[in-house]
């Protein structure tokens, strides 16, 4: 956990990025292994997956600017986490 504590926007932004695109993978992955296997009859759809994905960014958020008070790895983590939220509900329909 060591490494997690770094001020830096940048590292906000990258970890704010990296948390929900491995997250999203981790999830497609559990649900395609249980439809394969046949034990999930409902399963995630797409849309769910990237808004669960997203959430995660909560969690380093809460980390950042209340336990470390660390304000520009928290602002690089809220940033990321806006936009990747706005830019799912302008494009649901068109990915979806």
């Amino acid at each position: 956990m060591q490494s997690l504590k770094k001020d830096n926007f940048l590292f906000g932004l990258f970890l704010g990025i990296i948390s929900p695109l491995i997250l999203f993978g981790v999830i497609w992955l559990m649900n395609w292994f249980l439809m394969l296997i046949g034990v999930a009859k409902l399963w995630f759809d797409t849309e769910t997956q990237v808004l669960v994905s997203i959430f995660i960014n909560l969690i380093y958020f809460r980390y950042y600017f209340v336990t470390l008070k660390d304000e520009k790895s928290g602002n690089g983590v809220l940033v990321i986490t806006f936009a990747s939220v706005i830019l799912f509900f302008l494009f649901k329909s068109y990915i979806f």
